[in-house]
């Protein structure tokens, strides 16, 4: 099926192209499974996208292809793909970020080979007010996503201690996640202060397990515990959003029993799923971050 294939969504025509494309070479994934996915994923991945300002990360020729980040809403977008502005710190003055608010800007989204979508942990009506504060756990050399579901209890643990919950998921690589959701007032000068002391507790209480310093070479064996995500600038990946590994993994909310039985386990396949697995834990458990979109909590 080469050429377009117009696609109904939502109201919308949509001028599918290239659907037959391998986008995954490992394991033969094309652009139609890509675009199927997300359309299949709508219900749950929306109300996580729904006013954040997007990133796309696309792979026009696949996972093995070069990728570029694209912040600007291509001129090209149709009408009822909404838009945001925010200020930039580079010359152009303002990026105008795409806000995908529905079925049809999803799809569209995904039609431009857009595999990862990034998101502002802000929202568009108020750039300012993070609605959570995410910590990144990356793995450094000779540590993996065991290691990494290690260091996200140990974190989970501190957390509590302060008070307040916390949500995981798996990054769809070798990390992990974990999300304080927050609803609340704030502003990004007090979360990513309060990452950042977090981040450095547990430096101090597991020195063998984490870092919190992003030098690379302090990484070796450890997890670094990113605070710095916690920025009106920067994005992270979405809950549900794929991710470019050489199978379509899936950046995916997990139980914290989930994490200490894939730990107990030894299993990176209990805690890291391709996107038929997700669509079948969305099938049976629903949406695992619900409560990330409502659950209010304040800094202490």
């Amino acid at each position: 099926m080469s050429g377009t294939t117009p696609a109904r969504v939502d109201g919308h025509t949509i001028e599918l192209s290239n659907l037959d494309k391998v986008l995954y070479p490992e394991v033969g994934f094309t652009k139609g499974q890509v675009v199927d996915y997300y359309s299949r994923v709508a219900p749950a991945i929306l109300p996580h996208l729904k006013d954040h300002p997007l990133t796309m990360k696309r792979y026009p020729d696949g996972v093995e292809g070069e990728y570029f980040y694209e912040k600007e809403c291509p001129f090209f977008h149709p009408d009822w793909v909404d838009t945001a502005t925010m200020e930039s710190r580079n010359v152009r003055g303002s990026v105008n970020f795409c806000v995908l608010n529905g079925p049809a800007p999803l799809v569209w989204v995904a039609n431009l080979a857009s595999l990862e979508l990034h998101v502002l942990l802000s929202k568009r009506q108020d750039l300012g007010r993070p609605t959570a504060v995410a910590f990144d756990l990356d793995p450094g050399e000779g540590s993996d996503i065991m290691t990494a579901c290690r260091a996200a209890l140990k974190l989970k643990d501190l957390l509590e201690e302060m008070g307040l919950r916390s949500f995981a998921k798996c990054s769809g690589g070798k990390g992990m996640h974990v999300y304080v959701p927050l609803n609340t007032k704030t502003d990004f000068v007090a979360t990513k202060a309060f990452a950042h002391a977090v981040a450095s507790m547990m430096e101090k209480r597991e020195p063998d397990l984490v870092t919190s310093n992003m030098r690379k070479d302090l990484r070796k064996g450890k997890i670094l515990v990113d605070w710095s995500q916690n920025d009106i600038h920067k994005t992270t990946v979405c809950v549900y959003s794929l991710r470019a590994r050489e199978h379509p993994t899936v950046s995916t909310p997990l139980e914290w029993d989930e994490v200490e039985h894939g730990l107990r386990k030894e299993d990176p396949s209990l805690v890291l799923f391709e996107s038929e697995q997700v669509l079948e834990r969305i099938e049976k458990h629903g949406d695992l971050f619900v409560e990330v979109l409502t659950l209010k909590q304040k800094l202490p």
